[in-house]
Parts: C-alpha cells; sequence; structure tokens
C-alpha cells in the first residue's frame, strides 16, 4: 500500500514547528511518503485582515498548484494533508479543485477554511486563538461533522507559555494525531 502525507504549513508556521514536525514524524513511522507545501512571501498584517487573509490564501493555492503539479496521487492508496492555519483552507481547496479523496488533519483552522473543508478530518484549536474565534471553530465542526480536540488556554500555535503544560498538550495532540495516521 503507498501512502503519501503532504504538509501545508501556515503563514509563519512552518513545517519545522512542532505540530508539523512531530505529526511528519509518525506520518514517517506509519510508513507514508512525505511531501511540503513550502510557500510563503506573504505581507505583514495579515491577523484581523480579511482582505490580507485572502491574499495570503490565494497566493498560497497558487504556488501549491506549483509545487504539486509533479506529484502523481492517483499511484498511491492514502493521501493525508496534514495542515496548519491557512494552509488548512489551501489543502482543503487544492482537494476539491482536484476532485481528491484525502483524510485531512486540521490543526487550528481559520474560519474561512470551512468554506473549503469537504473532505473528512479531525480539528485541533485552542479556547484563546487570536487568529480565530473559538465558537466559530466550534460551529464549524458542527456544521461539518468533524471531531474537534480543545486544547484549554492555548493559542493559534496550540501553546499556553507555561512549558511543561504546552509539553503535554502536545504529547496528547500527537497521540490523537498518531491514532488518525495509523487509522
Amino acid at each position: 500500500m503507498k501512502r503519501l502525507a503532504v504538509f501545508f504549513p501556515g503563514v509563519g508556521y512552518h513545517v519545522d514547528k512542532p505540530l508539523l514536525y512531530y505529526s511528519r514524524k509518525l506520518a514517517e513511522q506509519y510508513g507514508y511518503e512525505t511531501a511540503d507545501v513550502t510557500y510563503g512571501g506573504f505581507g505583514k498584517g495579515i491577523r484581523g485582515s480579511a482582505e490580507k487573509m485572502e491574499k495570503a490564501f490565494f497566493s498560497a493555492l497558487e504556488q501549491a498548484e506549483k509545487i504539486l503539479e509533479q506529484v502523481d496521487f492517483q499511484k498511491y492508496d492514502d493521501v493525508i494533508f496534514i495542515s496548519k492555519s491557512v494552509g488548512t483552507a489551501v489543502a482543503s481547496a487544492y482537494a476539491g479543485k482536484h476532485g481528491m479523496k484525502t483524510r485531512n488533519i486540521y490543526y487550528t483552522p481559520v474560519e474561512a477554511s470551512f468554506r473549503f473543508m469537504k473532505q473528512p478530518g479531525i480539528v485541533f484549536t485552542g479556547t484563546k486563538d487570536a487568529w480565530v474565534e473559538f465558537e466559530a471553530v466550534k460551529r464549524g465542526c458542527e456544521e461539518g461533522g468533524y471531531p474537534l480536540y480543545v486544547t484549554e488556554d492555548a493559542n493559534h500555535s496550540l501553546e499556553t507559555g507555561n512549558v511543561a503544560k504546552d509539553l503535554e498538550n502536545l504529547q496528547e495532540i500527537m497521540r490523537v494525531t498518531e491514532e488518525y495516521i495509523g487509522s
């Protein structure tokens, strides 16, 4: 069985940060080949600006198209998209545009992501995320039928500022992530 995990980072949250770094390790542990969608060139002041967020989304989607154009998704039996922040919208829009069937791990989706999220997956968010209101994520998950994993007092990186607590939370997030990858 051939498997592929594709990583869609956020604006400032790259693939070498904890959520995506350890997710990659887990995917590799389960025999997945991996591919990164490493986009960039976003302007400043995106948070709080719907216009700048939309511009960043379309730029990231265009870059994803170029980065993934050589990937033959048809040769894989299982494709999982692991995405963070605006990457959740990009991954979802990409899969929809190409009529793909993917499984998804959505880390801290922004509110606009739920317009594109049509594929099965699980969602992680924090209750103190400055990029999106918790109730909007909760509502999006309820409407889309997505299991929601909430980290109390956590920000957009799913961190609280307390290192010991963050490590404990990361361990639980990766436990759930591993369970999903391995299912």
